[in-house]
């Protein structure tokens, strides 16, 4: 069975989508899932391409088991268009910036990554980056339920 390629989307791919990521793999392995998937993570842009995710979301991530460490920022490619099954955004900037880089066949797979949440009200992953420490544990809040539901999902729609 191949891995269904889930890729993670925000600016510089050093706190949002790098949560996302981590998350995402952490909570598959947790089920006894992870080999239904592959996650990645990626920027709209090239601000940080070969740095580690910023120390304070390595850190709060940590606190609730997740690594973050191995990771590093890189840009979205082309190839990120073909080979993955899903490309999602952390929020509606992302996602119009994604529908302006993808090309036509492969746009079927862009999405919001909160829209796979039933209980979120909103569409974004807030940037912590400016923020305090409590921005970073928000993006954790919104991300653990996310992809708890993303994965459930996915597995299931593999099932069927």
């Amino acid at each position: 069975m191949t891995r269904q390629r889930i890729l993670f989307v925000c600016t510089g791919n050093i706190c949002r989508s790098p949560t996302a990521e981590g998350v995402a793999r952490g909570l598959a392995q947790k089920r006894g899932m992870e080999e239904l998937f592959e996650f990645d993570s990626a920027g709209t842009h090239g601000y940080h391409v070969g740095e580690p995710p910023d120390p304070r979301t390595v850190a709060a991530a940590a606190k609730r088991g997740y690594d973050l460490s191995p990771l590093r920022a890189r840009r979205v490619t082309e190839f990120d268009f073909v080979c993955c099954d899903h490309v999602l955004a952390m929020g509606p900037d992302h996602l119009e910036w994604l529908r302006r880089a993808c090309p036509s066949p492969h746009r079927s797979k862009l999405g919001l990554f909160l829209d796979f949440s039933e209980d979120l009200e909103t569409d974004e992953v807030p940037d912590p980056y400016y923020g305090d420490g409590q921005g970073f544990e928000h993006v954790l809040d919104l991300v653990e339920d996310a992809a708890a539901q993303l994965i459930l999902k996915l597995a299931i729609n593999r099932l069927e």
